[in-house]
């Protein structure tokens, strides 16, 4: 399946070493100012080569739109857009044509389609994530007129974590520094353990926390389509995505009902109620509640080590890998800007299920 979303739909294609990688968006409202200063931004942040603590390819990642925009504006029917490929070292990866690397999916890709473009990983790469942000531009450019924001930071590389919640942060913050971490101190700690994984030729992980405010009461299904599954669903389909949570998530297993409760208090908004608390993260019964929702995705260590490893060739015979190229020791920084990408396309996605197809 290469189409995510609903109403609002994303259609991704292309390979990491191919010709270019791009989408189709199906389901885009008319009318929409098109902010293309804007979806340049979110690429940028998402392309290789920005600090020194991520890959060193050099992709400018420039995008092109072919369709679907008419004079600054967006006029309903699909945008076409591409990013051509223009840095490819695809002799570094000669060595794997056989091969198998441990925690790739290379033998998967494989196995499934009985053969595989080696190079950068091809179809598996995350270089199909651009498509996303892509997406995810047009999708915050529609939810800035309803109000919705969307924004996410690291907070968590290896065992260092922030302390405090998303409230206590300051979102302006978070572009200071390389690792995109709101607090100056924490991260300049994250870097610190960055760089020294660099050095080691290892890999290191951690956590995005993401946020959208304003949404409006009701996003979501009562059964199957809840708004929390379908966040979950978007953001393991990230490369490198490992496990997701909501709200207290998983710190609220060991509390009692009795702390995790959220009271109903009256407000003099819309709605005329508000919770006390938002152990919840903004959804109830699978449905939004009108309160922030807040959510987390745990990121595994890269997979290429920049060390010798132990593995198999495509005959099953074991070898030896010695991985070549330019990797991300840690895919925090630029994970950033797709973990927002994702949200803002399944709130979109979502608010337009639940009210039409018109803004």
């Amino acid at each position: 399946m290469n189409t995510f979303g609903n109403i609002y739909r994303l259609t991704t294609f292309g390979e990491s070493h191919g010709v270019a990688v791009g989408g189709i968006i199906d389901g885009m409202p008319s009318g929409i100012d098109v902010d293309m200063e804007m979806v340049q931004k979110e690429l940028d942040r998402r392309r290789p080569g920005q600090s020194s603590i991520v890959t060193a390819r050099d992709e400018k990642d420039c995008v092109k739109i072919l369709s679907g925009v008419f004079e600054g504006k967006t006029i309903g029917t699909p945008i076409g857009f591409m990013v051509e490929n223009g840095n490819q070292h695809s002799s570094d990866y000669e060595n794997i044509r056989h091969t198998f690397r441990p925690s790739h999916a290379d033998y998967t890709y494989t196995e499934k389609y009985g053969l595989r473009d080696h190079r950068g990983g091809g179809r598996s790469s995350a270089r199909e994530t651009l498509s996303r942000v892509v997406g995810g531009a047009f999708a915050r450019q529609a939810l800035a007129k309803l109000g919705i924001k969307v924004y996410a930071y690291t907070s968590q590389v290896g065992d260092i974590r922030l302390d405090k919640d998303y409230t206590a942060y300051d979102p302006s913050a978070i572009e200071n520094n390389i690792v995109r971490c709101p607090d100056e101190s924490v991260a300049a700690d994250m870097i610190r353990l960055i760089e020294q994984v660099k050095k080691d030729g290892d890999t290191v992980g951690g956590v995005i926390t993401g946020v959208i405010t304003g949404v409006p009461v009701g996003l979501g299904e009562p059964a199957f389509g809840k708004l929390h599954a379908m966040l979950g669903g978007a953001m393991l389909s990230i490369n490198a995505a490992k496990g997701f949570d909501y709200g207290m998530g998983f710190d609220g297993v060991g509390r009692r009902g009795s702390e995790m409760i959220d009271t109903f208090i009256p407000t003099d908004d819309v709605h005329g109620l508000r919770t006390a608390s938002n152990n919840s993260g903004g959804i109830q019964g699978g449905i939004s509640n009108g309160m922030d929702i807040y959510f987390r995705v745990a990121f595994k260590p890269v997979a290429t080590l920049l060390k010798p490893v132990d593995t198999v060739d495509d005959s099953g015979l074991k070898t030896e890998l010695q991985a070549r190229g330019r990797h991300d020791p840690c895919v925090l920084p630029r994970a950033v800007p797709i973990v927002e990408a994702m949200a803002a396309m399944t709130v979109l996605d979502a608010y337009l299920l639940n009210k039409g197809a018109r803004i």
